[in-house]
């Protein structure tokens, strides 16, 4: 069922398929939103949105990664960007003894090929390549992508279905922290003053917003926060929870985050107060978060700070925070775009272009971050040797 606000014209009309599929999830959320006494928190909507099995946006059918899907990672735009984050993978295995690579939330599977390669090319391929990846569909995916890549390399790889208990090694993250379901906040003034907790109700047109005092560990964190109302953003438990499990499963290693956000002060400045919640839906980016639930990408901006603070609290250190370009360009992309370049053809040409969006401020260069947390790791590390903004955090 659509809902009330409608999407902005230039969106494609989605397939009856996904029209069909799309209503089959309302009513699941719509079932859930009544047993609940008529008010979801939108974090629950989120969770349902994106994962609900077989329905969700992450568990269905549909092309999610690439010029043809929603949207655009970095390791679809070119292999330079696996190829230079393995220059920091490797230092950070060459580190440890018996070291494994687990990448969490895998996506098509690109990045895994790109980086196996760039490690057998360096003489440094890992016994095991873990991917813990929930999504069947996307499982599929990520083995077909490595078949055709690289599939001398494929059995090297295992999924996993949760977090290992215990590892020593080197996690790799992109764009993960993103897509966690997230709770919707909001700081206000006057008789709906205080800390409230944005929900979703049902209404004669579709889902709409609805608000409720925020309760528990939620308002202990926007209490914490120096927001002046009003104010509407985001607050992620569930990302500070994920990092914070590291600190009881991590012996030896480094976890490598990368994504797009900013540190607390930048992401709860006054510019941005009306949050960072967008949606992804065919190359473009939309905020009508009921327009055909389950067919859009949900994501929001990461607060690095909570991540760090995160990883901190739970016995991790903070070993660099930097934005992406810098990171690159410290591991060597700059280099590896030279000898592209060297060789000449078309594939010189879409690397230069490729590259470009992965570092120019105005494309990812200065939006992603990459942030590293460790345990029995000695720094700096390359990635973060120069231009280190952990002060910023």
């Amino acid at each position: 069922m659509p809902t009330s606000a409608s999407p902005a014209s230039t969106l494609p009309t989605p397939s009856a398929d996904a029209q069909a599929a799309s209503q089959e999830l309302s009513r699941r959320i719509a079932k859930r939103i009544e047993a609940a006494g008529g008010w979801l928190p939108f974090f629950d909507f989120m969770d349902m949105a994106l994962h609900l099995p077989g329905l969700g946006y992450y568990a269905g059918g549909s092309l999610k990664f690439g010029e043809a899907g929603d949207f655009v990672t970095a390791p679809e735009l070119t292999p330079l960007f696996g190829q230079a984050l393995t220059a920091q993978v490797v230092e950070v295995l060459a580190a440890i003894p018996n070291p494994s690579i687990l990448e969490v939330g895998a996506g098509s599977g690109k990045l895994a090929a790109d980086l196996l390669l760039a490690l057998e090319a360096r003489g440094a391929l890992p016994v095991r390549y873990a991917i813990l990846e929930l999504s069947g569909e996307l499982r599929a995916r990520q083995q077909a992508t490595l078949t055709a890549n690289a599939p001398h390399l494929a059995g090297r790889v295992v999924w996993l279905n949760n977090l290992p208990e215990k590892f020593v090694g080197c996690v790799i993250a992109n764009e993960l922290l993103d897509a966690f379901p997230t709770h919707a906040v909001a700081w206000r003034h006057g008789e709906r003053g205080g800390l409230m907790e944005r929900g979703v109700v049902q209404t004669d047109r579709g889902f709409g917003w609805a608000e409720r005092p925020a309760q528990g560990a939620l308002a202990e964190a926007m209490a914490a926060f120096p927001v002046e109302a009003p104010f509407e953003g985001e607050i992620s438990l569930a990302a500070r929870a994920w990092v914070a499990e590291w600190g009881q499963r991590l012996e030896q290693g480094a976890l490598l985050l990368i994504d797009y956000g900013l540190p607390r002060h930048e992401l709860y400045h006054p510019q941005r107060h009306r949050g960072t919640l967008r949606c992804h839906y065919r190359q473009r980016a939309h905020d009508n978060f009921f327009w055909w639930p389950g067919l859009s990408d949900i994501t929001s901006h990461v607060d690095f700070t909570a991540v760090a603070e995160a990883g901190f609290e739970a016995g991790l250190d903070v070993l660099g925070y930097t934005n992406q370009a810098g990171f690159l360009i410290n591991c060597g992309i700059g280099e590896l775009l030279a000898r592209r370049q060297a060789a000449g053809g078309k594939q010189a040409l879409s690397a230069s272009g490729a590259v470009k969006v992965l570092l120019a401020p105005g494309e990812m260069g200065e939006l992603f971050k990459v942030i590293a947390l460790g345990r029995g790791i000695a720094t700096p590390l390359l990635g973060f040797r120069r231009g280190d903004q952990c002060h910023a955090l």
